[in-house]
């Protein structure tokens, strides 16, 4: 189970905590508007299902075959040092991509591509860092809270992110909207370096990748529970991120709108996010998480399934952008919950190991997947792309509830937590005594 060692004061926690939070916001939003504005730039001059399908290919790539190795890194490194790295990487070649998008009359297809690589590398030590973090910085009881509001940030993130990208390339020239990176990697660094990260047992040994990446799977083999849990997750990845990756050919060609439109889907899927969130941040406590995942997978799967079954009008359109609100409300209570109850269930010193094999399970169907969106999307629709990953979700919602150990996985958890707690409890008034 995880155990907070690091005692702060209220005061100290939350005000450390949301600078953390704030340097994140800033850095993500930023990062993430040139993110959109790069894909409705392939979007926009390419058109192509194909083209979509290989950039979000390259984007999960680094996380399929990374996350193992990146586990023990983050585990023995230390963490400010490595989100620091990361960012002023990411900054780099987004200056250089905005050099050659400058010097040249438009990108090279192959420099944004390298580009999405990059930012998917960094990704993938950056979000096990975070979520590695976060126990540490915070009261064990507030985790599933602290986890909400994080999430809330993220979805804050991507409601803003599509509106200023949409803005931003209709306004500024594509070279010059990527230099926000820079500015926003500055600000994200210069909050970071002014937080405390408190340090953990193992930061410092020396790293053995292939034992540690073996340590961390056995690990979470041995929690048969968050085993299965995982395994259907990566099932419904396969399933999912094709539609996923799709979004804006919906938009802009299957109702034939425009980029503001696409950018409209993304910023009300996020605000559903920023709903739930609220939701997790606000109340936080709830005795058996595992039900609220369940929910997830029920309205995930029937309003994406839905949404791929809507004529290719406005008023399809609009049902598709409600749909999508709907979606978007569910979503925390997949992600922010799971991650809560993984958070509770190691060591701090042996949560990076377990998180990079679990996110690399979790994303290896994903490019499964999208080797095939494209080509499928361009073959059958892109909108029956939707009907898959909607009954995909509720095959996988149903698989999940069926097994035992996975459906009671969070209930036997904080039934362990109260135990510890009591007997923690009992042992330091033994100690007084």
């Amino acid at each position: 189970m995880s155990k907070n060692s690091t005692v702060f004061k209220p005061t100290q926690w939350k005000r450390n905590f949301y600078l953390f939070l704030t340097g994140q916001f800033l850095s993500g939003i930023t990062s993430m508007a040139v993110q959109y504005s790069i894909i409705w730039y392939l979007t926009k001059t390419t058109g192509s299902a194909t083209v979509l399908s290989l950039a979000m290919l390259l984007g999960m790539l680094p996380m399929v075959l990374l996350s193992p190795f990146a586990g023990p890194i983050i585990d023995r490194w230390n963490k400010k040092v490595l989100l620091i790295v990361t960012d002023v990487i990411v900054a780099i070649f987004a200056l250089i991509l905005s050099i050659v998008g400058t010097i040249s009359s438009d990108f090279p297809l192959w420099l944004v591509f390298i580009s999405l690589l990059v930012r998917s590398i960094a990704q993938t030590f950056q979000m096990p860092t975070i979520q590695s973090i976060l126990p540490t910085m915070v009261p064990e009881d507030e985790l599933t809270k602290v986890n909400g509001q994080f999430s809330m940030v993220q979805s804050a993130n991507f409601i803003i992110a599509p509106a200023m990208g949409a803005v931003l390339y209709s306004m500024i020239p594509m070279n010059f909207l990527i230099l926000l990176d820079v500015l926003g990697a500055f600000l994200g660094v210069g909050l970071l370096i002014i937080v405390t990260i408190p340090k953990i047992t193992s930061e410092g040994e020396p790293i053995h990748l292939l034992e540690d990446t073996k340590f961390g799977f056995n690990k979470l083999f041995e929690n048969k529970g968050l085993w299965y849990i995982t395994i259907v997750g990566a099932i419904f990845m396969l399933l999912f991120m094709p539609a996923a990756s799709l979004y804006p050919l919906m938009t802009m060609n299957y109702f034939n709108g425009t980029v503001g439109q696409a950018g409209l889907v993304e910023v009300i899927y996020s605000v559903g996010m920023l709903l739930g969130g609220a939701v997790i941040g606000i109340f936080g406590k709830w005795k058996n998480r595992m039900n609220l995942i369940f929910f997830a997978y029920f309205v995930i799967g029937v309003t994406i399934g839905l949404s791929g079954l809507l004529p290719a009008t406005n008023r399809g359109f609009i049902y598709f952008v409600g749909l999508n609100l709907i979606a978007g409300f569910a979503t925390p209570y997949f992600n922010t919950l799971l991650m809560a109850m993984i958070q509770q269930s190691y060591e701090p010193n042996v949560l990076g190991r377990v998180l990079g094999v679990l996110n690399s399970l979790m994303s290896v169907t994903g490019p499964v997947g999208l080797l095939f969106a494209g080509p499928l999307a361009d073959k059958i629709g892109v909108e029956k792309m939707f009907v898959i990953a909607g009954i995909g979700a509720l095959v996988c919602g149903v698989i999940n509830f069926l097994i035992p150990v996975a459906r009671n996985y969070d209930k036997e958890l904080q039934k362990k937590l109260r135990e510890e707690k009591e007997q923690n409890s009992e042992n330091l008034d033994n100690t007084t005594i």
